[in-house]
């Protein structure tokens, strides 16, 4: 190539701010629409962008062995589709979207024409914010005052809601409300402890590496000898929060609710799968993106001591 970006790490050709192979004209990039390669066929330059949005892009189409990761980071706005179809994208999505969709119980061939369709007719919402394209002490800080706020809130709610529907109806469902509490009990401690450790270590450091490397702060000492170590953790912690989830909508029947549902009984069901939705975006947005980009920015700071 004979540009250059700030971005772009010199050995492996990776973008550091998206944390994926620089891909200069892709959206997402910085310099998106500003470079241009030599030798590129004027024709293409000269493309209209409705017969770009119209017609079928290789680099852009979704295949089996891409990662679901991979999917969401390129298209986010696939995002709300996957949670529809039940795949999952946050916990398992390193998977690849063959074995995510398996997974699931579904069809790869009707799901990858669902997802094509959804592209082709911009039916799924984009998200407001790019994440992949925003400093990381802005993502954290975003983490930290939007969805940790939201579940320790949602936890107490829920906590609250569920004591009151297994008193007023424990004669008819008092078998199920059991299981669903000795499932959530275990979840909300789990949650507790693990946001604190994220808020105490884990995105202190984070934050301070990022820092480190805009000059904003000193080189920070990670206790742990590397941000990975924590990291590792998190990601472990957050497969076990994502099979809770798992099993409370399999005690619920998907969250079914029964002929007798009063409406605290109704809350409460709304209550679990809001906090379900908003973990799955939580831990989207640190599996998918806030933890590798860390990782990389960790290792430019190391090979490039000041």
């Amino acid at each position: 190539m004979s540009w250059e970006c700030p971005h772009q790490s010199s050995d492996d050709l990776t973008c550091d701010r998206r944390s994926q192979p620089c891909e200069p004209l892709s959206k997402g990039c910085v310099l998106y629409g500003k470079v241009q390669f030599v030798g590129q066929d004027q024709e293409d330059t000269m493309k209209t962008s409705e017969e770009k949005s119209n017609t079928p892009d290789a680099a852009n189409s979704l295949r089996p062995e891409q990662t679901v990761a991979e999917i969401v980071l390129r298209h986010p706005c696939l995002r709300a589709r996957l949670e529809q179809l039940g795949v999952d994208y946050c916990c398992g999505g390193k998977r690849p979207l063959a074995d995510a969709v398996k997974d699931a119980g579904l069809d790869l061939t009707t799901v990858l024409a669902d997802l094509e369709q959804a592209l082709l007719q911009k039916q799924a919402p984009t998200p407001a914010t790019d994440w992949t394209a925003v400093p990381i002490t802005v993502l954290a800080d975003h983490i930290l005052d939007t969805h940790h706020v939201f579940t320790k809130t949602q936890l107490a709610r829920v906590d609250t809601l569920l004591a009151k529907v297994q008193n007023a109806h424990r004669s008819r469902h008092g078998s199920m409300l059991d299981s669903l509490r000795s499932a959530f009990d275990p979840l909300r401690a789990e949650l507790e402890a693990h946001l604190m450790k994220e808020e105490q270590i884990l995105f202190p450091a984070i934050k301070g590496i990022d820092g480190f490397l805009s000059g904003r702060n000193d080189k920070p000492v990670v206790h742990c000898g590397s941000v990975a170590h924590p990291i590792q953790q998190m990601e472990h912690e957050h497969d076990g929060a994502g099979a809770i989830l798992v099993n409370m909508r399999e005690i619920t029947d998907n969250y079914r609710l029964p002929d007798d549902a009063c409406q605290t009984f109704k809350a409460l069901y709304e209550a679990l799968e809001a906090l379900e939705v908003d973990l799955h975006e939580h831990i989207h947005l640190e599996n998918n993106i806030l933890f590798p980009a860390s990782v990389s920015q960790e290792q430019r700071m190391n090979a490039n001591p000041i």
